[in-house]
């Protein structure tokens, strides 16, 4: 079996001439040969000629002339031409063999606890290269390990070990375009992938490695047998962490922004962000514990400082992360893209968003898919990011990789946006170092991601309460016997005369007796995170003549586009609104809303799966010429076109995610507190893709970490009889969630309401996520609308009153309060059955629950015997659990309360229209029953 492997393998030397057969069938027609050998052969003519150039590939006869030419005027390869043609070829194999593989047999594995496993395709006798040939000059063209134009097969096997099989491995071949592959091949041949370091540099790596190790152990014997999740293992971390701050600012970088989990999260916070040692005791020490409502343990919280290199300041931030692993990546990203549109036109090559995961997490958790599919997106895009494994080869308790992934390296996701990934030994830190800036050098030329892979080990399991070798008694015997890599590199250094014993020493007590003073220090004055750009400036509310200037610009389109007749009657309804001829609706309520922030300074950002349209094809926020003959041209978007002075209005159709996007907009919308941030799902309930992000983040971050944030969600909402994935945003779950006053849930059913409450999201000074539940039938409801005067005459009202009752308040003896669209259904039963002793009152906020509004509605119905809460989702469902409480407090002293809901269900709604239709009559009826 093996021996029908080898002979089938594409490098097998004794298939050249099959090979060379098949590449002339190719060159003339690629459709003759087989989707496998075209995919390889593509890639082949991505590569530089045989002769340096970047003419397209010819014909193989050509290039075997040309050796036989070679050959006859006494160039290398003496003898009969063809056959050392083939020899070349082969050569040929061999070198995109380790290209290709090689990482596969390097030295990465610090334990060497699980040898590698031989490859036949790195020996040139797998090729027909024999022993004869290792003193034979051939040609290094496509090559740059030196330059000269031959070289012997030895010299070329050499160079390759070190440049491919060493502590430091690539992967770049997959990428598509040649001059990223040629890019990597320079870089990585001409230095055998090693750097090029002073020995101030290498002295200065050790002192970085002393500090990682120095802290985890201080931690160890002072703080026995709490959770700390150490880097011991790892330390190379920080000596990457620390070059990709010194050689990113060479290289133009102003800021870096971090996500990372538990592993190493204390070393990094102490020794690359600058969290002051004293503060990370007190936590210890429990010295923190009353400055939030609830607080975090110490491994979940975050940290920006500054740090100082000889290219000037870098800011350096630390996201705060709960236990969900990965979902702070998406996170960093919002972060980065808001923090480099602050520093404008460069802003992407001067912010560098990093991620550090888990070896396990990074191949198992489907938000890193996600992330890395915004990448290069438009509205998403970041410039490229440095992503780090911090590779401990087990998980969590697994070290079999059978159990853990079904790709080779964990790393393989990465390929999905073709991320060349660097493999290095941990043990190396030089080789990390290389690593760096290669990665640096790399991002900086192509605005493009690459991925570390920092293969290491953990010293003390999953956590310091762990006793990993119940399951892993091989890997921990080999850990066992492992001195570190501090140790390691400190004997490296003396051998090269560059340091002695006693100066390794020193470096240890130094940095000891800097940690017991910082623990012997006083206690200091703890504060709370301070928020980036948090100042609210108060919004005059617009005149009246100033929104109908607005709507008339929102309602001018360039003669040059042509709109599709629907988009074409749509706005000219807005015309009509804009003259006052016709009523608003949603659609343009809302863009008045957007209008009036950003004529007075306010950035908004709208981002979803269909935004520019809407869902419902409310929205048209950008026009498209039906003439346009180019993709992507022809867009013409009224919101960018108000004033020259305008803040920025962007709206993005995102990528098919919840739990990446929103999180990328809840990130975004930390940083930009001067800008309205909305992310808007397809349907309410599709958030439930992103509950861990809602949960942890929107709903509990100013509680758990003071971190204050005004992102806005709409979540459609409201029975329509479409099916229970198309009914519900989960009303209910959000109002679980609400407590201390951390978020506002509104569900607005008239224009005016929306652009009140957008504009009040836009301008109150304390920042917390509004969640609206936005509607899907009123959107075009013919009772469902405002006048112009209302968004110039108003407020946004938590409670609206019933305009429609008995102008005798007094006849009043039932009141149902409602909110959303039921509203619209209770008001057309009572005028059908010409009920006229019944109030409908609705609830437009939720929470905070406007109780005093609510009571003094009340008030009005002197004779007051009932308050019914109507509600179309299941009693179970809905708001009604949430409410109820609130409700009795407001209820006045001679009534009653009841509701009016569907029955307890496990599922939202029915999937039949006939039983939707029919259960919501009952429901309404039941509310106006005695």
């Amino acid at each position: 079996m093996m021996m029908q492997n080898r002979r089938t393998s594409f490098l097998f030397g004794e298939n050249t001439p099959y090979i060379e057969n098949l590449y002339e069938s190719y060159l003339a027609d690629t459709s003759s040969v087989s989707a496998e050998w075209q995919h390889y052969f593509s890639a082949l003519q991505g590569l530089p000629a045989v002769d340096g150039s970047g003419k397209t590939d010819v014909a193989h006869s050509v290039v075997i002339e040309r050796f036989a030419d070679m050959a006859k005027h006494g160039r290398p390869g003496n003898g009969a031409s063809l056959p050392f043609a083939r020899k070349q070829v082969a050569v040929q194999a061999l070198i995109t063999a380790f290209r290709q593989v090689g990482a596969r047999q390097a030295d990465l594995d610090p334990l060497h606890w699980s040898p590698a496993t031989p490859l036949p395709e790195l020996k040139p006798a797998f090729h027909g290269l024999g022993d004869a040939d290792m003193n034979t000059r051939f040609s290094t063209a496509d090559t740059y390990f030196s330059g000269a134009e031959t070289a012997t097969l030895n010299e070329l096997v050499s160079a390759l070990e070190q440049t491919y099989c060493g502590t430091l491995a690539a992967e770049y071949l997959y990428l598509a375009d040649p001059v990223q592959r040629q890019w990597w091949q320079m870089r990585l041949e001409s230095s055998r992938a090693k750097p090029q370091l002073t020995a101030d540099q290498r002295r200065h790596i050790l002192e970085r490695l002393t500090a990682a190790e120095g802290l985890e152990k201080f931690l160890h014997n002072r703080y026995v047998g709490q959770k700390r999740f150490s880097l011991e293992g790892g330390e190379s971390l920080i000596v990457l962490l620390d070059e990709v701050i010194r050689h990113g600012a060479a290289n133009g970088l102003k800021g870096v922004v971090l996500g990372m989990a538990h592993r190493g999260r204390l070393n990094v916070l102490a020794n690359t962000v600058g969290k002051p040692a004293r503060a990370l005791f007190d936590e210890f020490d429990g010295k923190t514990a009353h400055l939030l409502p609830a607080g975090d343990v110490k491994y979940h919280k975050g940290y920006s400082g500054t740090a100082s290199t000889p290219d000037g300041e870098v800011e350096v931030v630390l996201a705060f992360n709960p236990s969900h692993l990965e979902f702070v990546n998406p996170v960093v990203q919002g972060m980065a893209r808001a923090r480099a549109e602050l520093l404008g036109e460069q802003g992407q090559r001067a912010i560098l968003p990093i991620e550090i995961h888990g070896d396990v997490a990074m191949s198992g958790q489907g938000v890193i898919m996600e992330t890395m599919n915004l990448g290069y997106t438009k509205g998403h895009g970041t410039g490229g990011t440095l992503h780090i494994v911090i590779n401990n080869q087990v998980g969590f308790t697994t070290s079999d990789p059978r159990e853990a992934r079904s790709t080779f390296y964990c790393t393989d996701i990465a390929k999905l946006i073709e991320a060349p990934v660097l493999h290095v030994n941990a043990d190396d830190p030089e080789a990390v170092v290389a690593a760096v800036r290669l990665a640096i050098e790399y991002r900086t030329a192509f605005q493009r991601s690459v991925v570390i892979d920092l293969v290491c080990f953990r010293r003390h399991g999953h956590q310091e309460q762990d006793t990993p070798d119940i399951t892993q008694p091989l890997m921990y015997r080999a850990i066992a016997r492992h001195p570190g890599a501090r140790s390691i590199y400190a004997q490296k250094l003396i051998a090269d005369g560059l340091v002695t014993p006693q100066q390794v020493a020193n470096y240890e007590h130094d940095y000891r007796e800097y940690l017991a003073a910082q623990s012997d220090a006083d206690v200091e004055q703890h504060t709370l995170p301070t928020p980036a750009n948090t100042v609210r400036h108060e919004l005059a509310a617009p005149e009246l003549d100033e929104i109908r200037s607005m709507a008339q610009r929102l309602t001018t389109v360039p003669g040059a586009v042509q709109l599709h007749p629907l988009v074409g009657k749509m706005m000219a309804g807005r015309r009509d609104m804009a003259n006052a001829t016709r009523a608003l609706d949603w659609g343009m309520a809302e863009h008045l809303a957007f209008a009036s922030l950003l004529t007075q300074g306010v950035g908004v950002r709208l981002s979803g799966e269909d935004s520019e349209r809407g869902t419902f094809s409310h929205r048209h926020a950008v026009l498209n010429n039906q003439l346009r003959t180019v993709r992507g041209e022809g867009k013409y978007t009224p919101l960018q076109h108000l004033a020259p002075d305008q803040a920025a209005f962007s709206v993005n159709n995102s990528i098919l995610s919840e739990a990446a996007v929103l999180a990328f907009e809840y990130g975004y919308a930390s940083v930009r507190g001067d800008s309205l941030v909305i992310w808007e799902a397809q349907f309410g309930d599709f958030a439930n893709g992103a509950q861990v992000v809602i949960d942890n983040f929107i709903a509990a971050a100013a509680s758990k970490w003071g971190l204050h944030n005004g992102l806005t969600m709409f979540l459609p909402h409201g029975q329509e009889g479409q099916g229970p994935e198309h009914a519900s945003a989960r009303l209910e779950r959000y109002l679980q969630l609400c407590a201390e006053d951390n978020i506002q849930v509104c569900q607005p059913t008239l224009p005016a309401q929306i652009f009140h409450l957008l504009r009040r999201q836009a301008s109150q000074p304390d920042r917390r996520p509004l969640v609206v539940m936005t509607p899907k039938s009123l959107l075009r409801h013919p009772k469902a609308v405002s006048q112009l005067e209302d968004l110039a005459d108003g407020r946004f009202h938590e409670v609206l009153a019933d305009a429609e009752a008995s102008e005798n308040d007094a006849g009043i003896r039932k009141v149902i309060a409602c909110s959303g669209k039921v509203y619209f259904d209770l008001l057309e039963h009572r005028r059908t059955h010409g009920v006229d002793d019944v109030a409908i009152v609705r609830l437009e906020q939720l929470y905070p629950f406007p109780a005093a509004a609510l009571t003094a509605e009340l008030r009005r119905y002197g004779k007051l015997q009932q308050l019914v809460w109507c509600q179309e989702e299941p009693r179970n469902q809905g708001a009604w659990k949430a409410i109820e409480e609130n409700l009795r407090k407001v209820l006045p002293a001679a009534a009653s309360l009841r509701d009016a809901c569907r029955e307890p269900s496990a599922s939202t709604a029915p999937g039949y229209m006939s039983m939707h239709l029919e259960q919501q009559a009952r429901v309404v009826a039941s509310a106006f029953d005695a």
